[in-house]
């Protein structure tokens, strides 16, 4: 649990149609395996200590004793469990003379509360109408097992040791109907919503169950465990999948069919309580008074098992691979579209290095020249050879500007930048930054004087990645007119160039050729001198692996996730490549760089969001340019 990660599972027992004893026998024994898996958390299906397709049976007094029996023996042979469980059963209330289908919220031995079903369907073949009343409104108190129980619509089960793990019940139906009884516990701080069902299969219903949940997840930014009945119940009519599902925030965790037992993952708590407080529109209701049930969980390690990619920005699903390829590059394309629109711009210029930035930005200014109906030679691809500049390289940005019809300028620099070297009294032989920076400027300085001459602007090409680490030379290539790649993570950068690559393999084979060889060519702002023709300068060994850094982005800005807990994540989705020490190394230098290179974003040029990260000093991300990083720091000493 540290961390907010809580383990929890959609359970399926097997069960035997109105058989209470079997049933809690086969409860409590995947309550057992639960626990020994480490879940805090269980859900188990609707009705699932006598069956929901006991029909009449429910009116008959010794089924409802019989689940009452079921329950205390459940109660009494997990008394040793902290685990919070919620079961499905019938429970009668002498008061007001009604029979309600409810979840049993236990622990320990005791019954935290107990949660009636709000929408009984009466349609089609449902019939629950017939036997049970709504519990919509209902606040009761009763017996149950020997113990003084609530009956509640409203109840919510707070955890005092995990602040942020706060549990809501629905039942089924609920799901279903317009207006869920999850929002409402949503509002009042529910953060994980436990659904007991017992949704009967049909052709294409999963995948309607499936989109219903997880969208549930995502409009209430909560974690959703749905439990389903299963194997067991009876197909006079029917039949039960065991379709359970685990989402959080609108993405699907875990998901079992046709099979019984459990359904594993874990929720990050944290996490949904960081996106609501981001989200303003988040409607919090906390004045409901429906806090009636707190448990205790020992605050313990949760071993992770929930998918954790290495590479967040960039799409997992290789089946919509192309779609979502094509969707960010018409973004970035559809923002140059309308600047070149707006200003009237008769060129777009760029400068093309044979690097992996400028490529894809010359890749993105070609679309958008077909999108206004352009040729390609209003693209003035400009190519700067200075003392870095490899035969590779070059060779690659003049074939790469050639393929796609660019009008191509060559404008060796080197004289330039020598004769201002000698007016400010830079040594050739010193290889500081003024060295480096200074050819950088040039470059950019060339760019915006062709821009000038030709009634055109300068389009960008630093990347996202680069901004975060401020590996951009301040009024060099940190500036541009428009910047087409600024929402756009190296990893992502890489992955769009390859899909392109793959794409023009038949179409264009010499462009998909010089885009493969871009690719295999390391990151390199070639600003020392090569070394027997090869590069000299590897970005990465300086400033680390980039996809360490977009990894670190990632759930460091967009979670707002602490270091540690960043750290965490990086050894469970990066350590088979990366040892501890290496992870932790470059973390520090990603908080070091994001916090004293913040004066670099805080003047950026206009560029398209295009994800879920973006360093906008407009939009997504104001931060003073004089922030400390030492808090983020200090919580990394002593991990090593």
């Amino acid at each position: 649990m540290r961390d907010g990660f809580v383990k929890v599972a959609a359970g399926t027992p097997k069960i035997r149609v109105a058989d209470c004893r079997y049933n809690a026998e086969q409860i409590f024994t995947l309550m057992r395996e639960a626990d020994k898996q480490g879940v805090k958390v269980l859900a188990l299906p609707e009705l699932c200590l006598t069956g929901y397709t006991c029909g009449d049976l429910f009116l008959q007094s010794t089924l409802l004793k019989g689940a009452e029996e079921g329950l205390r023996t459940i109660l009494e042979a997990t008394k040793n469990l902290d685990m919070v469980t919620a079961v499905g059963l019938p429970v009668w209330n002498k008061w007001d003379n009604k029979l309600y289908n409810c979840a049993a919220v236990i622990q320990s031995g005791e019954i935290l509360g107990l949660v009636p079903k709000t929408y009984l369907p009466n349609y089609g073949e449902f019939y629950e109408g017939r036997w049970f009343a709504s519990g919509a409104g209902v606040q009761a108190g009763l017996i149950l097992c020997g113990q003084e129980v609530g009956l509640s619509d409203g109840d919510l089960f707070a955890c005092k040791d995990l602040p942020n793990l706060v549990i809501g019940v629905e039942i089924c139906e609920d799901l279903w109907a317009p207006e869920p009884p999850s929002i409402r516990a949503a509002r009042a701080g529910a953060t994980l919503i436990l659904n007991l069902s017992a949704s009967n299969e049909l052709a294409g219903k999963a995948a309607y169950r499936r989109g219903l949940v997880s969208g549930q997840s995502g409009r209430l930014v909560c974690g959703y465990v749905y439990a389903d009945a299963g194997e067991g119940e009876s197909t006079t009519d029917l039949v039960f999948a065991g379709h359970n599902i685990v989402a959080e925030n609108g993405s699907i965790l875990a998901e079992r069919r046709f099979a019984s037992g459990l359904t594993i993952s874990e929720i990050d708590v944290d996490r949904l309580v960081y996106e609501r407080q981001r989200m303003n529109t988040y409607q919090a209701d906390p004045s409901r008074e429906c806090w009636r049930a707190s448990f205790h969980l020992p605050v313990s390690d949760t071993r992770l098992t929930r998918p954790i990619s290495p590479t967040p920005f960039v799409p997992q699903d290789q089946s919509d691979r192309a779609e979502r390829c094509n969707e960010i590059l018409y973004i970035a394309a559809m923002g140059l579209k309308k600047r070149l629109e707006h200003t009237n711009a008769k060129t777009a210029v760029v400068g093309l290095s044979g690097g992996l930035d400028s490529t894809l930005a010359v890749l993105i200014t070609a679309v958008s020249m077909q999108m206004l109906d352009r040729p390609a030679t209003d693209i003035i691809a400009v190519t700067m050879p200075c003392f870095g500049t490899t035969d590779r390289t070059k060779s690659n940005a003049v074939l790469l500007a050639e393929r796609l019809g660019c009008t191509l300028k060559t404008i060796d620099i080197g004289e330039a930048v020598r004769r201002h070297f000698k007016d400010i009294g830079q040594s050739m032989e010193n290889h500081d930054v003024t060295f480096e920076n200074g050819q950088a400027r040039e470059r950019t300085q060339v760019l915006m004087d062709i821009a000038n001459q030709t009634g055109g602007l300068v389009i960008g090409t630093g990347d996202l990645s680069e901004l975060a680490l401020g590996w951009c030379t301040y009024n060099g290539d940190h500036m541009s007119n428009y910047a087409v790649n600024a929402g756009i993570p190296k990893t992502l950068v890489r992955h769009l160039v390859s899909f392109i690559s793959d794409d023009k393999e038949e179409e264009d084979p010499q462009l998909s050729g010089v885009l493969a060889d871009i690719l295999d060519t390391p990151v390199s702002p070639e600003l020392l001198p090569a070394i027997e023709g090869k590069i000299a300068q590897k970005t990465e060994d300086l400033v680390g692996p980039y996809e360490l850094h977009d990894f670190y982005l990632y759930y460091a800005i967009r979670w707002g996730f602490g270091p540690r807990k960043v750290l965490r994540l990086a050894e469970q989705a990066l350590g088979v490549r990366y040892d501890r020490a290496t992870l932790l190394k470059w973390l520090k230098n990603f908080y070091r760089r994001f916090f004293s290179q913040q004066f670099k974003r805080s003047c950026l040029p206009d560029g398209p969001k295009v994800g879920s990260v973006a360093l906008s000093p407009r939009g997504d991300w104001r931060m003073p340019s004089d922030a400390v990083a030492a808090l983020w720091l200090e919580e990394l000493e002593g991990l090593e």
